[in-house]
């Protein structure tokens, strides 16, 4: 399947994932759980990120990430380690899984198939399983959904959020043609160019999908970072910037006031050393829908500049050839 028809199945993807988790009865922990750690690298591994920071304000335990062979020295059987591998076989996801193991940890997997699949199933822990065979950037909504129906039905959060997805999902289906007008000015406005790309703390998730994206699907190089945090030192460098470099500003309608200011005040000072900003606003009524609005947008822009630059958006050889040089090396 081609990328277009992928990243164009993202709203059914939605709706298929919100079946299966509907169907999904996750076991109640025997213990107390007292922390979460979310075990997933590249497109398997963003929708942890996400999901923890949309229910950050909600969730009473805290949720670490590992995107490493190892664990933190923190898991115990009251952990919740949760291993998210779309392949099932993602070979640092496994390690840091048995290691979880290991300390007696509670596994749940999130995956289509594979050794993940395996492990769970013959450790009798649950395991849901989505449609596999499709590169892991784009299958996004299975992760996002089934990680928070199992959040909602462990008790850790409101099953309101899977609302918000589906709301979600309505947004990006009745703003197509605007949203696709969007992804083609800023695919335009990234072309021949290194991209950077800011926005707020409370969204950095989805500038990481996003730089993932255009990595991915366009092969353009480039980089995030967030505010507050960008004003204490990316901004400084700025003072060797020119004009190589075109800034998106990802803003949304929740932007704290002096995170606003502080925004602008960043635009102005880059603006006097490259006229090439952009500015991403996001629509929705809560995080989750402005947050899959703007990964809706940067999706199809991402499709939209590899087609610009003439280059194949499935395409991943530099990532085979390091799986099968790694996979000779003991």
């Amino acid at each position: 399947m081609s990328m277009k028809n992928l990243i164009a199945a993202f709203p059914s993807n939605i709706t298929e994932a919100l079946e299966i988790a509907s169907k999904v009865t996750i076991s109640k922990s025997e213990v107390e759980i007292k922390n979460i750690l979310i075990c997933g690298m590249g497109g398997s591994g963003i929708g942890g990120k996400l999901v923890a920071k949309w229910v950050e304000d909600e969730i009473n335990v805290p949720v670490a990430f590992t995107s490493d062979y190892g664990i933190p020295g923190f898991v115990s059987k009251h952990t919740l380690v949760i291993g998210s591998s779309y392949s099932g076989n993602t070979e640092e996801t496994l390690s840091s899984v048995r290691a979880a193991i290991d300390k007696g940890a509670r596994l749940i997997g999130v995956c289509s198939g594979g050794k993940m699949k395996e492990i769970c199933e013959s450790n009798n822990f649950d395991v849901i399983v989505v449609p596999g065979g499709n590169p892991p950037r784009t299958a996004l909504a299975y992760s996002i959904v089934q990680l928070l129906h199992v959040f909602s039905q462990l008790g850790l959060t409101s099953s309101e959020r899977l609302d918000e997805v589906e709301k979600a999902r309505q947004l990006i289906v009745s703003d197509e043609n605007e949203i696709n007008e969007i992804a083609t000015s800023l695919a335009s406005f990234l072309k021949g160019n290194v991209g950077i790309i800011y926005g707020t703390t409370s969204y950095e998730p989805v500038l990481v999908r996003a730089r993932q994206q255009f990595n991915e699907n366009s092969k353009l190089l480039c980089w995030h970072h967030s505010l507050p945090e960008m004003n204490h030192n990316e901004l400084v460098g700025w003072g060797g910037g020119d004009e190589r470099f075109a800034t998106v500003f990802i803003e949304t309608e929740d932007i704290h006031r002096r995170n606003k200011k502080r925004m602008d005040i960043s635009r102005d000072v880059i603006s006097k050393k490259s006229n090439k900003v952009f500015d991403l606003f996001a629509k929705g009524n809560s995080r989750i829908e402005r947050s899959i609005y703007l990964i809706n947008v940067v999706d199809w822009a991402s499709l939209y500049l590899s087609e610009m630059k003439d280059v194949d958006p499935i395409d991943i050889e530099v990532i085979d050839y390091l799986k099968d040089t790694l996979s000779k090396f003991e």
